[in-house]
């Protein structure tokens, strides 16, 4: 290719795309803009640059200064004469220096660049470029351009809409020359704000940013990036390799960094092994000197659960607490050879640790553990083998001590017990034979009491470390043992005397219950009569009370010789008893007692005599006032009852007889209802007498037919029939004022609804309201479709379907159906002529026209008028005038 420099295979080029661009305007410019801003940064630093590259290396002078500039090495002194050999000389010494650093020229020759060919310039800048910035760069093995490419891809790869995979078209959006500053140096910009859809602001971010913070001058021209199909390729690996120097300190400092990591990663690794291995020796010789006492202790509480204790543990000590702590040791040792191991091959110092906790330390201290863990299972065994024989015979004396004992309890108590002095005759034969069988019970209980006493003494010659608790427990059965055989001698010889005094005891109560049971016959008797509940209602009934009161008091003299001959065969008993300390048993001949019963009954009779007679002389006066009481309620009830049922009479003849007008009707109603009201103090006055009558219990009255709950339903109804008939009277007049009805309408409804109320209820039955308008004139066929015409009249008069029509309801549909009443078309045709003939009307003529009040009525619920002839403000009278009749919604 011509201009193009051959070296020893660190970079390779695409031939075809190259001879293109070398007959590409566009391409030429391009690189010479790149590769002067590329020299410029470079000689800036010996104080010099150049303008035009064809034309400032044509004497060879600032060309070989930029040699010098860029290897760090002196060239040979240059030619100082202007002469074109001169320039030739320098040119030439400037490419024997390229060519001794291995670079081969092919077509470039002195002569070309003096004489200012700019492709023959422009391919010897980018052999010097590819010589001095681009062939040094090594990543992974590969090197020059391959390796500067992935640099880029590394150090892209994580940011998104960057994919760089060659010099040209990667770049174009600029995003990649972002993604590199942004990656090393993140507070210069803002990358995840660019978007690749504006090139032109990314590539002139990047170079602004490159050239005032990076010191990396403008050798891209960003128009000319966006701008051409494909940027120059050598173009953007010159400035892109500008990149890679200015961040290589960065990556050297990186490097360093992670060198100094990995050693010390390395070193505390190996100082968590010494911390480790320490702890875990500190806490192994520790255990290790805990444990070791308790294995060497060979002496036990001398009792089986103490030592079945002891042999649990030593077998957790085994299963549990040993296993832990040998992985424990296996895992020290292994950590104590694994960290000599990383010692050695990190040419560090063997690790020693602290005194007492070597290796060896530890595995002595093992030893120790398992010497005196030795034989300490055989030892727990074997004696507790000698503690279950001793136990064996321990259980066997506590299980005949429980015999003995669970035969034993209560035996002492049952001897003591002086249960025979309380107890019947028969009872105490039996007891006597059961005392018999007992004592040979004792006789044959001997044996195992002297067995207990065996036991007890070979557990003393065998020291069993429980001896005490059973010579205690021996002591007491052999004290109790004596203690039984002295009292069940006592008992019986108490039982022989007590079958002497019980067999006495016994005749006397058969005396007793002969001459007790038909004496307390006459007493229940007695008392029946003497507390019987008597009602009487006349005096006449209570003076034949107390005539046989007064024979029965007559027979109490003999009756009270017999109380006193039974009451002495009790006490008899009684003083026996007490004589020989026996509880005398119950009767049992009888249930009878003698002071229960029989004392506490005669004196029972004794009071209730007194008390019959008083009571029997209030009950006189009782019935002497309840006779003056009937005859005062009597005499004031006769009165009242007349007047209300002549009075109920007199109103409901008004309605029925409908004679002279409303009004009169109305004044002679009004005068009933303040005859009403003066005569309330007679009722009043009824009422107190009424109570006087219910606090004295009377039930009947033979003086009057009247109650005073009859006479307080009477007066309700005539204050009822008087209010309502007065309303009604009342309402007729406004209806009929309202809806001009005649009087003789009125009349003749009323007459009509009276004919058919027989029952006077104030309301007719569908059947009888059916009939009442037939009566009237209405219409109604007898069919299907007059049915459905009667239900509809239903529906308005009983709207809450009751079943019935009350007189209003019937008054109210009857006006309805002959008066002159307001239709929506009036109101409609009202609402026109205030209107002028107009199909709408405003507020201003409501307001107008009508009371405020009514009129913001109507300006607040009429809709507004939507016709073609609407003036602002129109409002649809038409619509309300419906709505005020239910024909529509207001």
């Amino acid at each position: 290719m011509m201009g193009d420099a051959q070296y020893d295979g660190y970079m390779e080029e695409e031939e075809e795309w190259d001879r293109e661009g070398l007959l590409d305007p566009a391409w030429e410019k391009q690189q010479k803009k790149t590769f002067t801003a590329w020299c410029n940064s470079h000689l800036r630093k010996a104080g010099t640059g150049i303008e035009n590259i064809e034309d400032d290396f044509r004497n060879g002078l600032k060309l070989m200064l930029l040699l010098e500039v860029i290897s760090g090495e002196q060239l040979p002194k240059p030619d100082r004469g202007k002469m074109r050999f001169h320039k030739i000389a320098n040119v030439n010494k400037a490419l024997d220096f390229i060519a001794s650093k291995g670079v081969k020229l092919v077509s470039i020759g002195a002569e070309e660049i003096v004489d200012g060919n700019v492709k023959m310039t422009l391919g010897m800048i980018w052999t010097i470029i590819l010589r001095f910035a681009i062939q040094d760069i090594t990543v992974e093995e590969m090197t020059a351009k391959e390796g500067l490419l992935l640099w880029c891809q590394r150090k892209t790869a994580p940011y998104k809409n960057v994919n760089v995979q060659n010099f040209h078209l990667s770049w174009k959006d600029g995003l990649a020359f972002c993604a590199l500053i942004h990656r090393h140096r993140p507070e210069l910009i803002d990358y995840y704000k660019l978007s690749r859809d504006n090139p032109l602001e990314n590539l002139n971010t990047a170079f602004d940013i490159a050239e005032k913070h990076l010191d990396i001058p403008r050798m891209l021209d960003p128009e000319d990036m966006v701008n051409s199909a494909k940027p120059d390729e050598r173009s953007v690996m010159a400035y892109v390799s500008s990149y890679y120097h200015a961040f290589s300190g960065a990556q050297q400092a990186e490097t360093a960094a992670n060198r100094i990591c990995k050693v010390l990663k390395v070193n505390q690794e190996n100082e968590r092994l010494m911390e480790e291995y320490e702890r875990l020796a500190s806490d192994l010789l520790e255990w290790i000197r805990k444990t070791k006492p308790w294995l060497e202790n060979r002496v036990t509480d001398n009792t089986l659960p103490g030592t079945r204790h002891k042999l649990d543990e030593f077998r957790d000590y085994r299963r549990k607490h040993k296993p832990p702590k040998l992985e424990d040791k296996a895992k020290l040792e292994n950590s104590f050879n694994t960290l000599q191991t990383r010692l050695r091959l990190s040419n560090r110092p063997a690790y020693l640790p602290t005194e007492g906790k070597m290796v060896s330390d530890i595995a002595n201290a093992w030893k120790g553990l398992e010497h005196a863990e030795k034989g300490f299972e055989e030892w727990l065994l074997s004696e507790l083998q000698r503690l279950e024989r001793l136990d064996h015979l321990a259980q066997k004396f506590r299980h005949k001590c429980e015999i003995h004992e669970e035969w034993s309890t209560g035996k002492e108590e049952m001897l003591q017990s002086g249960d025979f002095k309380r107890c019947r005759l028969n009872e105490l034969k039996a007891m006597k034979k059961k005392h018999e069988a007992f004592e040979s019970d004792l006789a044959a209980h001997q044996d195992r009491v002297e067995q207990i006493a065996a036991i007890a003494q070979e557990l003393n010659a065998l020291d069993y470390h429980d001896v005490a608790t059973v010579n205690s427990r021996c002591q007491v059965i052999c004290d109790q043992w004596d203690r039984l055989g002295s009292l069940t001698v006592k008992r019986r010889e108490g039982l022989e005397e007590a079958e002497r005094i019980l067999e006495r005891i016994d005749q006397l109560h058969l005396e007793f219950a002969k001459r007790a049971a038909p004496f307390n016959n006459w007493m229940d008797g007695a008392k029946e009569d003497l507390l019987d509940m008597f009602i009487v209602h006349t005096t006449e009934e209570v003076q034949g009370l107390i005539d046989a009161h007064e024979q029965f008091k007559a027979t109490l003299g003999e009756a009270d010789k017999e109380y006193s001959t039974i009451v002495n065969l009790s006490q008899e008993v009684t003083r026996l008893g007490q004589q020989f300390g026996l509880t005398p048993p119950d009767n049992p001949y009888t249930t009878l007692h003698a002071q229960e019963d029989i004392s506490n009954k005669w004196g029972e009779v004794r009071e209730l005599v007194p008390r019959r007679d008083q009571t029997l002389q209030q009950e006189m006066m009782r019935q002497q006032n309840n006779e003056r009481l009937r005859r005062q309620f009597a005499a004031k009830a006769n009165v009242v009852g007349q007047w209300v049922e002549t009075q109920l009479d007199a109103v409901a003849s008004i309605g029925v007889q409908m004679r002279g007008s409303l009004e009169d009707q109305l004044k002679k109603l009004q005068a009933f209802d303040k005859a009403t009201v003066a005569y309330k103090p007679n009722i009043d006055e009824l009422e107190r007498y009424n109570q006087e009558v219910q606090e004295a219990m009377i039930f009947e009255n033979r003086y009057t037919q009247y109650t005073m709950e009859t006479l307080r339903v009477g007066w309700e109804q005539l204050l009822t029939a008087v209010a309502r008939n007065i309303n009604e009277v009342e309402n007729q007049i406004l209806t009929r004022d309202s809806k001009g009805i005649s009087e003789d309408q009125m009349n003749e409804f009323r007459m009509s609804f009276n004919h058919f109320d027989k029952n006077r209820t104030r309301r007719l039955e569908p059947k009888e309201f059916k009939a009442c308008l037939i009566s009237l004139g209405y219409k109604i066929r007898d069919d299907r479709q007059g049915e459905a015409d009667f239900q509809r009249i239903m529906s308005i008069v009983d709207p809450n379907g009751s079943s019935y029509v009350t007189f209003d309801a019937f008054l109210d549909f009857m006006t309805r159906e002959t008066a002159d009443t307001d239709t929506a078309e009036q109101v409609m045709q009202s609402f026109k002529i205030l209107a002028g003939d107009k199909p709408f009307i405003t507020a201003q003529i409501l307001r107008q026209e009508l009371p405020p009040d009514q009129a913001e009525y109507c300006i607040q619920r009429m809709a507004p008028y939507s016709g073609r002839d609407a003036v602002p403000g129109a409002l649809d009278y038409m619509s309300f005038s419906t709505a005020l009749y239910g024909e529509s919604d207001l």
